[in-house]
């Protein structure tokens, strides 16, 4: 079996295995023998630090679903201690000794720069507060993980580009690489996805590293890939994420682009979806945010209150950082999100209304597509 479909088979064996076991009375329910003598009781404070706002999911999704889980979880008597570090590692580093400080009973962790956050988990384990990296990996003694399969995400966008291209894909095809946050080990992980796909099929014509993940630097790296290259030779351009193809779509447009050529993206920000409907952005990577978030809560809250059957369910897998390896994990599945499955995915979800998406700029483009209230 490949590599990539063994992740495939690991990611949905794992999401399918959790649900049998949320149906079976294992994950989230009441007695059982996982609930004898917990360490603590329901009256607990989980401290939540995610790492920068330009990526609108961390406001919108992940700190509003992990509040209400971990309130269901403890009957209301748990509570979220939320902090967001603005792109800032030395803030968050602030942010995370603040928590050891106030001895919350364990910390979610999705740093902004996974090296640098090393020392404050290792202060919170000396500290007795267990810590769980949340959609980032983090080095230093981390508890568990969970995430997407980070690989995957970069295969489907790699695949989805070449897909796109169709019969004009050749070697001497010229795509642009705009990757993550070299601070970020998911950016290295979702270049090396890409890569796997695109490899020897097209020449990467020119790759940035994108400081803090943000749209402005995508688009000043996509006008320089344009006059280094020429506007005309570009056949499609790798986005790692939303924000950023926002900013190389304006660079394009700004040199005059009509025609776009594909661009792929991931997080399925709402600007994004709009941008799909419209044409204008070939996809984005679905990654379903509330199974990602409540199964957090799940791992936090189980992890503190000594519910080892419960944790140990949620983390079957195992990840290795630079630092520690056999971390507990859990990788959930993604979705190539494009215009025929909006519908099916973000829209049937409850991410958005079709009103979010089709509003009057985009009410003839959702119409084309079948996609109406």
């Amino acid at each position: 079996m490949s590599t990539r479909m063994r992740r495939i088979a690991i990611s949905v064996a794992a999401s399918t295995m959790t649900l049998s076991l949320v149906a079976c009375g294992a994950l989230g329910g009441s007695g059982g023998s996982d609930d004898a003598s917990p360490s603590k009781g329901n009256d607990i404070t989980v401290g939540l630090l995610l790492p920068e706002k330009a990526n609108t999911r961390y406001e919108q999704f992940d700190y509003p679903i992990i509040k209400k889980k971990v309130a269901a979880l403890t009957r209301d008597q748990g509570r979220v201690l939320y902090a967001n570090a603005d792109a800032d590692a030395a803030k968050q580093a602030s942010q995370m000794q603040e928590m050891v400080d106030d001895e919350v009973d364990v910390i979610l962790l999705d740093a902004v720069d996974a090296h640098a956050i090393a020392d404050s988990v290792e202060k919170a384990k000396e500290a007795g507060i267990p810590v769980i990296a949340y959609d980032r990996l983090a080095e230093g003694p981390i508890d568990a993980y969970i995430s997407f399969d980070n690989e995957l995400v970069g295969e489907v966008q790699g695949r989805s580009l070449l897909e796109a291209l169709g019969g004009d894909v050749g070697a001497s095809t010229k795509i642009v690489m705009m990757n993550g946050s070299p601070t970020d080990p998911n950016a290295k992980q979702f270049k090396a996805g890409a890569l796997s796909e695109l490899s020897g099929k097209v020449t990467i014509a020119k790759s940035y590293d994108t400081e803090g993940w943000k749209p402005e630097n995508a688009e000043a790296n996509m006008a320089e890939a344009i006059n280094a290259i020429g506007v005309d030779a570009i056949a499609a351009v790798y986005a790692a994420n939303d924000g950023m193809a926002g900013g190389v779509i304006k660079a394009l447009k700004a040199a005059g682009v009509s025609d776009l050529p594909p661009v792929t993206g991931q997080d399925a920000e709402l600007a994004a979806v709009q941008r799909i409907v419209a044409g204008e952005q070939h996809m984005s990577v679905y990654k379903p945010y509330p199974q990602e978030a409540e199964n957090a809560a799940e791992m936090a809250v189980a992890k503190v209150q000594g519910k080892d059957i419960q944790f140990d369910a949620l983390t079957r897998e195992s990840v290795d950082s630079p630092t520690h390896q056999g971390i507990p994990a859990q990788l959930v599945p993604v979705v190539a999100l494009t215009r025929d499955n909006i519908g099916d995915t973000v829209v049937a979800d409850g991410i958005y209304e079709v009103s979010d998406i089709c509003t009057a700029k985009y009410a003839g483009d959702c119409a084309d597509i079948g996609l109406e209230s």
